[in-house]
């Protein structure tokens, strides 16, 4: 075939792509696929008890079976119920900043020892939340930051003693009330100390990244901050987490503007969802404090506003939120197994004429493929779904879409895999 270009002329320009393209690998390595939770509760570290999780879940039971099913779809009401009595917790976050106060030091040593303790204990029960962690203070002030550093160094220290020396899989710390980078580079240093200290391998400590300032979206100069502070996390960034209050009261909104639904949340979050895009951050968003309390009609306008909210949220795709109530499990995992359920054959027909090349009116693409796979891995991994479902709604296996999520097309893949 005759051609015009000079070979060793091409070689030595696109060499120069070689920096480029690892850069861009370490940078942007995509999602790893693992399970990520639906949600993040939040409980005081005063009220913390070992039976949490499980008195969570009974809690959210007996409250539907007095107010329910509320805004829960008949049709996956079945799901609910077992999830709260199988798992009702997936990841549970003990608070020692806004929601927890400031008492004095004797208190707050006793209350990290003690909240570590019970932890462990949650992780040998039944129903036992994958994952785990605390949020700290926030670095804002001297005071602050001190105690915050050694709150977790108590709380770390307890929560290694009682279980054998090994951090237990799962573990994570949210950062909150990030305004400058260095305050991330500073955090960082602080848990490489306690990695040393207490012999934990290097970056086993990761943390969450709590989006509620104003300087944590736009900095000082007018740029991006979100990219600046993953990078500062040295590689352990796990996680950004929108805090809802703190963030729209920084923008100047009033109280009754204060709300998840609003233009400059949603500003933030798309933020943050292209700061985190292939990064292998994850993005969770944030909380409703309209709570489902008090008679029947109370209840029930606290599920409809709380379940309104989290079905946009995954509509925004933040497959992740805070909650902040027992009550709220109900209204959560209603929207999300309503999320998936809702026009699952026509995706499942979508994947099959795709991995068929069965064309239709519908021209999929590579990405769109992914897309429709992950949804179904998530459904299982939350439990809106189960591997026997998924595999006669799509006609593949289970590894076959891990595949598909991964865009791996390999003709041995397909093989491998059908």
């Amino acid at each position: 075939m005759r051609t015009s270009l000079d070979p060793v002329a091409v070689e030595a320009a696109v060499a120069r792509l070689e920096a480029v393209d690892a850069a861009r690998t370490a940078r942007y390595p995509g999602d790893s696929g693992a399970r990520q939770p639906v949600h993040t509760c939040y409980v005081p570290a005063s009220r913390i008890t070992d039976d949490l999780p499980q008195r969570w879940g009974a809690d959210a039971l007996a409250l539907l079976d007095q107010h329910g099913p509320g805004p829960v779809p008949e049709t996956v009401l079945p799901r609910v119920l077992r999830k709260l009595g199988r798992e009702p917790v997936e990841d549970l976050r003990i608070d020692f900043e806004d929601g927890y106060g400031a008492p004095d030091d004797a208190t707050e040593d006793a209350d990290a020892e003690r909240s570590a303790r019970h932890a462990v204990a949650w992780r040998a029960g039944r129903g036992a939340p994958p994952w785990f962690g605390l949020r700290v203070k926030s670095f804002d002030t001297p005071r602050l930051r001190d105690r915050g550093i050694r709150t977790l160094d108590v709380f770390l220290t307890a929560l290694l003693d009682a279980s054998g020396g090994a951090l237990p899989d799962g573990f994570v710390v949210t950062f909150p009330k990030v305004t400058h980078v260095a305050q991330v580079e500073v955090f960082a240093e602080v848990l490489a100390l306690l990695e040393s200290r207490l012999e934990l391998p290097d970056g086993a400590l990761g943390f969450e990244i709590q989006v509620e300032t104003a300087q944590a979206v736009v900095d000082a100069e007018g740029r991006l901050a979100l990219p600046g502070l993953i990078t500062a996390g040295g590689g352990r960034v796990t996680g950004l987490h929108f805090g809802t209050y703190d963030y729209t009261a920084s923008c100047g909104l009033g109280a009754a503007d204060q709300h998840l639904g609003h233009g400059a949340c949603d500003f933030a979050r798309h933020v943050m969802q292209l700061s985190a895009a292939e990064t292998g951050v994850r993005i969770s968003d944030g909380s409703s404090n309209v709570l489902p309390v008090g008679d029947r009609a109370a209840v029930n306008h606290g599920w409809r506003t709380h379940y309104a909210l989290v079905r946009r949220s995954l509509s925004h795709g933040f497959y992740q939120g805070w909650d902040l109530h027992p009550g709220q499990l109900v209204s959560r995992y209603g929207a999300v197994c309503a999320h998936y359920a809702e026009g699952l054959a026509a995706d499942a027909e979508r994947l099959r004429r795709y991995v068929g090349r069965a064309g239709g009116a519908v021209a999929d693409e590579p990405a769109t493929a992914q897309a429709l796979s992950r949804s179904f891995l998530r459904a299982l991994d939350c439990g809106a779904l189960d591997e026997d479902e998924i595999s006669q709604l799509t006609g593949l296996p289970v590894e076959r879409l891990r595949a598909l999520s991964r865009r791996d097309l390999s003709p041995e893949s397909r093989s491998k895999q059908s």
